[in-house]
């Protein structure tokens, strides 16, 4: 269970003073599909920031399985980015000299060496499809192959909570439907996932919207069935 806390986050004071977020809360139980909405300028991104305790807040709490997260050292939270919280952006992030394989690798070789870890990952890249594709480099990739090998280094550590910044965002509309069904088969498994979103057929995956204007929740839509669709 993870759980945000009448959390603010403000930039600059006085007249440069922006309040990015304001006094939201916001739970994710454990194997829940949130999607956040709004437009342009709302808060979404940040709030993703805040619950995956990249950003620091200027008010509020974080909590993770009962714990107050957001109050760690920054050694702490490295620990808990790798290991609970992982993260999947619009851009892979990919690094171009390794393979898929080794870029799958990247987590435990910065937890400190990637032996006993190369099965694992293999095994990974089985699941999202990409069997065929470990040795390959990600110009030798297409954009929905690259999002793949993203999302397995994602969840190597088998993290509690995927959150995904407009996965799709870099994607044609076939190979994101493929990219949210993969989604949707995590969360099925038990992950949990907090995806921003600006398309409302994306967020029709989710169980829950959540829709931000001015960084405050200003609606809460709960959605019927398997993968949020009815």
């Amino acid at each position: 269970m993870l759980e945000i806390k009448n959390v603010s986050k403000v930039y600059g004071s006085g007249e440069n003073r922006v309040v990015a977020v304001n006094d939201v809360s916001l739970t994710v139980p454990d194997g829940d599909f949130i999607a956040i909405m709004g437009a342009s300028g709302s808060g979404k991104t940040t709030l993703l920031n805040i619950i995956g305790v990249l950003d620091q807040i200027s008010s509020g709490e974080i909590l993770l399985d009962g714990r107050r997260i957001d109050n760690l050292d920054e050694r702490e939270l490295v620990n808990i980015r790798r290991s609970k919280i992982t993260n999947v952006f619009q851009h892979f992030h990919l690094l171009p000299s390794l393979t898929a394989l080794e870029n799958v690798l990247l987590p435990a070789a910065f937890a400190g060496g990637k032996n006993g870890h190369e099965k694992a990952a293999m095994d990974i890249l089985t699941r999202v499809g990409l069997a065929k594709r470990a040795h390959h480099k990600p110009s030798q990739l297409s954009g929905g192959e690259q999002q793949r090998v993203a999302i397995a280094r994602a969840i190597i550590h088998h993290p509690s909570v995927i959150l995904a910044d407009e996965p799709t965002g870099n994607l044609d509309q076939s190979t994101g439907e493929e990219i949210l069904g993969l989604f949707d088969e995590l969360n099925r498994d038990g992950l949990s996932i907090v995806m921003v979103t600006h398309n409302p057929e994306i967020a029709r995956h989710a169980s829950e919207v959540v829709v931000l204007k001015d960084g405050q929740v200003i609606d809460r839509i709960k959605q019927k069935g398997s993968g949020g669709k009815p």
